[in-house]
């Protein structure tokens, strides 16, 4: 029976989680680092056990002329007297609801705190200083990009797609302003750009002066200051012995005609961050987190692993929310998070990570699926933004490589739209346009299609009619052409899709499964939408192959294409993309045991990196496992990280953005599934977890309630008519 209490909300424990990390003892370096950010800043801190606080700047959209996302510098602090002394209390917290880190160091009458903040609603980072004695501060820039240098060897890889190129990868220096104010300025400028080399070798030199170059003149860095501080050389301030200090550091990326223009927009950004007090803003800051923290909430309790569990999932929303409101989309090699690195032996600095600045779609599409369920909608704006601003790039080249309309997106791309030359293929003698080298991604097209399906996604849960009709609507016309129009038909009008691949593991294929049960999910769920059936995608609809299948002694399984031409070249199990991403098996369907049949048959079972063994599962109803894989993923931080929820790298980088998030949405299907009109409530939940929990749900549904001890104690529904739609199961 269906417990309904309208009053779940106010009597609710608070949302706001209790999962701050405490840490009592310095950092050996970077890799003990804690990360911070504001959506678009971001932050890595830590105390050294000299006694220095330091923490590198990022941002979300500071990219190189030679592709890299790269820091903007790092930050040095020392207090005088130190108080951070050897054996002297010591205590540095993250506190999760507050997006603040505080550290309090030295003797209880002598105690120093600090607090370091990136202003939620402002690019500005805070650090405030205060304790009974006077001190002094003193802050130093530190940059490392201060003469041109080549990447060579294993780094060149941080450079993805212009490595083995005919042209060297060359680091350009950063500037430092030498000026007579007392405040420290600096600033990385693009002089040079890989956009219209990329574009030329890839056939696409028509479109140079119809695009704007996305890298060129792009400047970003900051300015450092702060009231009672003055300048004690170019990169450095010092301030007169206080009890109280502030410290700021304004953050600005931006493409100008000149370096004067940005530094007058510099000025311009901090005389507006500057025109609210810093209490007014401390306050709005606080308010913005504690209004994410009540959007939803997974709180796990019970058996030993439950804590693992809550942890780990409010802290991978945690780390989405310090990086997700930016520019572009969340790297999912490293996030804005990375630091020096070591690969296998070899040092690099903060700006290496692995696969470099591309986004692959099959990894970075997990981080934004969870967004959905935890109601982050603000948060996965930037990655249909990527996709939109490529359309016209997109339009154009499928006409020159395809000569017919629509759009497809590589797999692999930059975030204007183009593949990474290295994939692409440098030899193009003798070799078309739409040529590509790496089999890979030679015919990957189908993340656009689960794109589609997470837009349309976004639409059922918001109700948002604006982006339905500007961005879904004209994006889905562009895929839907491309299938249309791409592939030839047989004798009965039915599209083949040759040549294809199922993802990268089979590379050689006809009919592959990812296509044809992405064109179907996708295409069923556009002409649901009320007022919204096309009759050119009724028609393809009709076409549209069976899904690739085999029945042997009764027992149907699911396969990855109709047919394979090829070897095995990667470890995934496109055959299950018919249950997740594309829904199309599952609980509660006649078919669920064809799902069921096929997962247990699946070639390569783990949950790791990107494998999304524990979402199908969940989705399967599959508790059990699900729960098995969610632990697993949750308690398995990178052995160098300090900080828990540093995954990785697993099959990309530190901190692995695809791990956490996995498991997050795992953990969601595994509390709430939404099947049409329908909601429902533990398809796949562990009897023995109790859980308080808050999600979001199709047709702008929250959804509240607390299971405990085998008993739903409380449930709430928002708009209370949807309670005639929740169905509710047994947990196992």
């Amino acid at each position: 029976m269906l417990v309904v209490c309208a009053a779940a909300a106010a009597a609710g424990a608070k949302a706001v989680p209790n999962y701050d990390v405490v840490w009592n003892s310095p950092s050996h370096d970077s890799s003990g680092s804690m990360p911070l950010g504001n959506g678009d800043i971001g932050l890595n801190a830590w105390v050294e056990e000299g006694g220095d606080l330091l923490f590198y700047i990022s941002k979300t959209d500071s990219w190189s002329g030679d592709t890299r996302l790269v820091k903007l510098g790092r930050v040095r602090l020392k207090l005088s007297p130190n108080p951070f002394l050897k054996g002297a209390p010591f205590i540095q917290t993250l506190r999760t609801g507050a997006g603040e880190i505080e550290i309090r160091a030295g003797a209880p009458a002598r105690e120093v705190s600090l607090r370091v903040w990136v202003d939620a609603n402002a690019p500005v980072v805070r650090v405030e200083a205060s304790g009974p004695p006077k001190f002094r501060m003193q802050a130093s820039l530190e940059l490392w990009r201060m003469a041109p240098r080549p990447l060579t060897g294993r780094e060149a890889v941080s450079a993805y797609g212009l490595e083995e190129g005919p042209q060297p990868v060359v680091v350009e220096p950063d500037t430092l302003v030498a000026d007579k104010s007392d405040r420290v300025v600096w600033y990385h400028r693009n002089q040079t750009s890989a956009w219209p080399g990329i574009l030329k070798l890839q056939g696409l030199e028509s479109l140079l002066p119809k695009l704007q170059d996305p890298l060129l003149n792009r400047t970003f860095g900051g300015a450092m200051q702060g009231a009672g501080f003055r300048k004690s050389g170019p990169s450095t301030l010092r301030s007169a012995a206080s009890r109280k200090h502030l410290l700021s550091i304004y953050v600005l990326t931006s493409q100008t005609p000149s370096a004067g223009a940005w530094l007058e927009a510099l000025a311009r950004t901090i005389a507006q961050v500057d025109k609210q007090g810093l209490e007014e803003a401390r306050t709005a800051h606080r308010g913005w987190w504690n209004e994410f923290w009540n959007r939803s909430y997974i709180r796990v309790s019970g058996p030993p692993e439950a804590e693992r569990v809550s942890r780990g999932y409010a802290l991978q929303r945690f780390l989405s929310a310090c990086a997700g409101r930016g520019a572009q989309p969340v790297k999912f090699n490293g996030s804005i998070f990375t630091v020096d690195a070591r690969e296998p032996s070899e040092v690099f600095d903060a700006d290496y990570r692995r696969w470099g600045g591309p986004y692959w779609f099959q990894n970075t599409r997990l981080v934004y699926w969870p967004m959905l369920a935890s109601g982050d909608y603000d948060l996965m704006r930037p990655l249909f933004r990527m996709y939109l601003d490529a359309l016209p790039l997109a339009r154009a080249r499928t006409q020159l490589y395809f000569h017919h309309d629509g759009v497809f997106f590589p797999e692999t791309m930059h975030f204007w739209g183009t593949y990474a030359n290295s994939n692409y293929g440098w030899k193009r003698d003798g070799r078309p346009a739409s040529y590509i080298e790496n089999t890979y991604i030679r015919h990957y097209f189908s993340g656009m299609l689960e794109l589609l399906v997470m837009m349309t996604d976004y639409f059922d849960y918001t109700q948002d009619r604006k982006f339905l009709e500007q961005e879904l609507l004209p994006f889905a016309e562009e895929v839907i052409t491309f299938y249309r129009q791409h592939y030839k038909t047989n004798s009965a009008g039915s599209p083949i899709y040759e040549p294809a691949q199922s993802l990268e593991t089979w590379q050689e294929v006809i009919n592959p499964m990812p296509e044809i049960a992405g064109l179907r999910y996708a295409i069923d769920r556009l002409l649901e939408i009320p007022g919204n059936v096309q009759l050119d995608w009724f028609n393809l609809r009709g076409t549209i192959p069976p899904l690739p299948q085999k029945t042997e002694k009764g027992r149907t399984v699911l396969l990855p294409a109709e047919k394979i031409l090829g070897p095995i070249r990667n470890s995934e199990n496109p055959e299950l993309y018919a249950i997740f991403p594309y829904r199309l098996y599952g609980l509660r369907r006649h078919n669920v045991e064809v799902g069921r049949n096929t997962f247990e048959d699946r070639r390569f079972k783990r949950s790791v990196g990107w494998s999304q063994d524990a979402i199908q599962a969940a989705c399967l109803g599959l508790a059990d496992t699900a729960a098995k894989y969610v632990t697993e993923n949750f308690s398995t931080s990178h052995a160098g990280s300090r900080f828990p929820a540093f995954w990785g790298p697993n099959f990309d980088w530190i901190p692995d953005q695809d791990h956490g998030n996995v498991a997050m949405l795992a953990l969601q299907y595994m509390l709430l599934q939404n099947d049409g009109r329908l909601l429902v409530l533990f398809p796949a939940w562990p009897k023995s977890w109790n859980v308080e929990f808050k999600l979001r749900a199709h047709l702008d549904t929250v959804v509240e309630g607390v299971y405990r001890d085998g008993r739903l104690e409380r449930f709430d529904i928002t708009p209370e008519r949807r309670e005639m739609h929740v169905v509710q199961m047994k947990p196992q």
